[in-house]
């Protein structure tokens, strides 16, 4: 894990001539943009899993296979598309949310044991990331190989985001409000450090990454958990509308576009 931590401080640029990246740039449309996206996947896998009520590992592969398809689309794409890139984005949050069960409640190691699985795991496709590629470039996503590697730390990163929200509310015993208002302290003091410090911007990405998958779960549930719970009592299908809605505006209020991959 030493060579994780060093290519946090030294992320060389391959100038090899490859076709452009197929991430958007890092803004705050982005981050605005994956609040949504992550709430809409939570409100889909809820609504899958209890519809089909198959159990954790058997959603995990059903929701895997939508996962499979929509990376897929992405990886075939031969440009930066907004709408397959948040549709990814949205069916990793799905199966994440069944595999974070998985880790919580499936393997009898406790919602702790889970979540320190999840993040060696985490931290083992950097380690791969970085051995494959020679760098934690976020933006040089332009081949085949670099797409897979992304996308395998993007779900598991919210995995490990969904496991801290469930460890935060069970082993720390914190609500909605608290673990929102929690989370949004953490993602001010990342941005903070972003425009005052000069703490690698990739670690800095994958810090936030992880602390907006527990903050768009409580977004999806304060939508759609009834009114005596201090929700607003919509039904699955009007939230994930609602939600599906939101990133839509989002694509063409801040008009993504393709990273540079000279960052």
């Amino acid at each position: 894990m030493g060579e994780v931590i060093h290519a946090f401080r030294n992320e060389p640029v391959n100038a090899a001539a490859r076709k452009a990246s197929k991430v958007p740039e890092v803004t705050l449309g982005f981050w605005l943009t994956n609040v949504a996206a992550t709430a809409l996947g939570e409100t889909w896998g809820d609504a899958v899993s209890a519809a089909l009520d198959f159990g954790f590992f058997s959603a995990t592969l059903i929701l895997g296979a939508v996962f499979g398809a929509a990376v897929t689309a992405q990886v075939r794409a031969q440009r930066f598309l907004p709408v397959w890139y948040w549709l990814a984005i949205a069916a990793t949050t799905t199966v994440a949310t069944t595999l974070a069960d998985v880790a919580d409640r499936s393997l009898g190691i406790g919602f702790t044991g889970g979540l320190v699985l999840l993040a060696c795991l985490f931290l083992a496709s950097l380690w791969a990331w970085r051995r494959a590629l020679g760098s934690l470039s976020i933006y040089r996503i332009d081949t085949v190989r670099s797409e897979r590697l992304y996308w395998t730390a993007i779900v598991l990163a919210q995995t490990l985001g969904m496991a801290l929200s469930d460890w935060t509310a069970e082993v720390l015993g914190l609500g909605r409000e608290a673990s929102m208002m929690m989370y949004g302290v953490l993602l001010a003091a990342m941005a903070l450090a972003y425009f005052r410090t000069s703490v690698s911007r990739t670690l800095l990405f994958w810090l936030a990454f992880v602390a907006t998958r527990p903050l768009g779960a409580v977004v999806g549930g304060l939508l759609d958990r009834s009114a005596q719970a201090g929700g607003l009592a919509w039904s699955q299908g009007t939230t994930m509308m609602a939600l599906a809605g939101v990133v839509l505006l989002c694509i063409v209020v801040f008009r993504q576009r393709a990273a540079d991959k000279s960052l």
